[in-house]
């Protein structure tokens, strides 16, 4: 979109006068200027040399156009590129021609073995929304810009098309592109029994979620939820999922939370089948502090998970606690933050598509209204307006 926003994507500052006589007090350590997501744009500081490209796993489809992007950068675009050392070891790469040409030329690393932290300039990512996720892994601090592409349908976070290629990381290796920053979470667990704290605690950042679940027991979980050191409420239920707005449409959508856009600054808390009814989904200010601990008459201990991964076990007196980190991923977006983003509604969860209600204008006989139609009559829509 060559179109010029004019409108922030922030609200606007709030006149600080309310009547005749109220003010906010002014505190100057507390003004902070708030970058307008909408006018977050990529530039390179100096131009990008080395490019990560990570692809979807155990997914043939995804090798032809692999071979095609690392050979078309290492020849066209003089980059430096790294893929996992486990790519060069895969069979059916090994049998490619192509690949054959480009292999010496390659530059790996081992995932948990070597640390990439400021030898990356730009990431690249190849098929589903997982290898976004990994990118977040690998880089538990500063993240390189990351274009992300589908192969196949459209996912939450991979916007752009593969056909045209070229064109397109053209593009963005000039410095054309919209970012969206992801927000991602700090999730740190403390062990009460400090044996065990030889080894450092577990501080990871998710860019989804970090779930506490009662794992494979039978008994209902007992959470507590501590926000800013007070204590919130207790969870009894299957676990309860904090998460990112990115995480938003992940399983928290699944669990009954809202869908938020991933520019809005929030940390959301989300309860997993819960025993009370009225445990409706919450979302706090990102600034906020999480503690989860289990309660102390908890019948059984908890496990925790991040992003799907690294699942530990969760014992009475351990805490987590949850914060917003200050290393966002800095997606790239196709279009703009908020086409994308519903472009991937539609597209992924179907959102609010639906039949057109006719119009009584159609209905010449109300009795001749069918209401046996199905989905399949949606693309025959246009040609039946027309």
């Amino acid at each position: 979109g060559s179109r010029v926003r004019t409108r922030s994507l922030n609200a606007p500052s709030p006149v600080p006068q309310f009547g005749p006589c109220g003010r906010i007090l002014k505190n100057p350590a507390m003004v902070i200027t708030i970058q307008d997501p909408a006018s977050q744009r990529l530039t390179w500081y100096k131009p990008p040399l080395t490019v990560l490209v990570i692809k979807k796993v155990r997914d043939v489809s995804v090798l032809q156009p692999f071979v095609q992007l690392v050979h078309w950068l290492i020849e066209e675009k003089q980059m430096v590129v790294f893929v996992e050392q486990s790519v060069m070891e895969d069979p059916l790469l090994l049998g490619n021609g192509d690949f054959g040409t480009i292999k010496e030329k390659l530059m790996t690393f081992r995932d948990g073995k070597d640390d990439l932290t400021d030898k990356i300039d730009f990431i690249i990512c190849l098929g589903g929304d997982g290898t976004l996720l990994y990118a977040s892994l690998l880089f538990q601090q500063s993240v390189p810009p990351v274009m992300a592409f589908h192969l196949g349908s459209l996912g939450f976070l991979t916007p752009f098309q593969f056909d045209n290629f070229q064109e397109q990381v053209t593009n963005v290796l000039e410095g054309h592109a919209a970012l969206t920053l992801r927000s991602r979470l700090r999730c740190i667990i403390v062990r009460k029994n400090e044996e065990s704290a030889k080894k450092p605690p577990t501080n990871l950042l998710v860019l989804n979620e970090v779930v506490v679940d009662r794992g494979p027991s039978p008994y209902l979980s007992n959470i507590d939820l501590f926000l800013d050191g007070k204590h919130i409420t207790s969870v009894q239920g299957d676990g309860l999922i904090v998460s990112t707005p990115t995480g938003s449409t992940a399983y928290a959508v699944a669990a009954g939370a809202s869908m938020i856009h991933p520019s809005v600054p929030a940390i959301m808390v989300t309860p997993i089948c819960p025993h009370s009814l009225s445990f409706r989904p919450i979302v706090v200010p990102a600034g906020v502090e999480l503690k989860v601990m289990l309660n102390a008459d908890a019948r059984n201990s908890g496990w925790v998970s991040f992003d799907g991964r690294n699942q530990q076990e969760f014992k009475v007196g351990d805490s987590l606690t949850v914060t917003t980190s200050v290393y966002p991923v800095p997606s790239i977006c196709a279009q703009d933050q908020i086409s994308d983003w519903f472009d991937s509604l539609a597209e992924c969860l179907h959102w609010n598509v639906r039949k057109r209600q006719k119009h009584l204008d159609e209905l010449s006989d109300l009795t001749h209204s069918s209401s046996n139609d199905t989905l399949d009559s949606f693309d025959q829509h246009d040609q039946v307006d027309s």
